[in-house]
């Protein structure tokens, strides 16, 4: 079984209250949970949040609701609880093992085929999956705000970064991008539930808290991730700002 998962909290610090942002004349988790909705490899989708605006939002849509705690400090931990609510109440009546995908709450026009492609590959094996894309750019391999991932002949992560990996000594870094298949993180994750449990217990590791990046801490604690190629791409809402290019981005597609 695999379960989608939108985390959805109201206190965000830059956009207070963002799943409701009207996006289209919908509110935002709405419309990402329409999305999820049709993707062909999920068996359920759920919403979870910690607000009861947002909860009554999702169920007159239709939606499921997990209600967990405010103080979660990420999305996977906001999983976790819900994930646990599900197998509490006994209705994950499919035989293991069950998955969940973490759907960000703040991508209102996600592809289903994305989500399919990363649930594709949950063959029961897998511990934990995420997403990429080629680099393209100097400008892209560059920025801070782009994650690059190093990873094995196994389409395993090595390594996640903020910092271009590997480096050229001898090459102009305008030009790297042209030498190496650089490839970009697409935050949308896949996890084993007895996985899930296990990482959103972790306490952070000391790669984690260097780079700001949470998924370092389930290398550094051992756990195997893979790597799933998407031509796909989505366009997140952080701030009030970015409203309309989400609307016009999605025209385009």
């Amino acid at each position: 079984m695999i379960i989608g998962i939108i985390p959805a909290r109201y206190g965000s610090t830059r956009f207070p209250g963002k799943p409701l942002a009207d996006i289209g004349g919908k509110p935002m988790i709405v419309r990402v949970l329409e999305q999820a909705w049709q993707a062909q490899l999920l068996d359920r989708v759920v919403v979870a949040t910690d607000d009861e605006r947002i909860a009554e939002v999702v169920r007159q849509a239709g939606g499921e609701v997990a209600m967990t705690h405010s103080d979660h400090v990420n999305g996977t931990q906001r999983c976790q609880e819900a994930y646990a609510q599900l197998a509490g109440t006994g209705s994950l009546s499919a035989p293991g093992p069950h998955y969940v995908v973490n759907i960000q709450g703040d991508e209102p026009f996600i592809n289903p085929a994305q989500i399919d492609e990363l649930a594709a590959v949950l063959d029961g094996s897998v511990e934990l999956a995420t997403q990429m894309s080629p680099v393209e750019s100097a400008e892209i391999l560059h920025s801070t705000g782009e994650v690059k991932i190093v990873l094995n002949a196994k389409q395993e992560a090595l390594y996640f970064s903020r910092q271009p990996i590997p480096f050229f000594r001898d090459l102009d870094p305008a030009r790297w991008h042209e030498h190496h298949p650089y490839q970009r993180h697409v935050g949308l994750y896949g996890y084993r539930a007895d996985i899930l449990e296990k990482i959103a217990a972790l306490p952070i590791m000391p790669l984690q808290q260097a780079e700001s990046l949470e998924q370092l801490a389930w290398l550094e604690a051992g756990y195997c991730i893979k790597l799933v190629t998407t031509v796909h791409q989505s366009q997140a809402v952080d701030d009030p700002s970015d409203i309309d290019r989400a609307l016009q981005s999605s025209r385009q597609g």
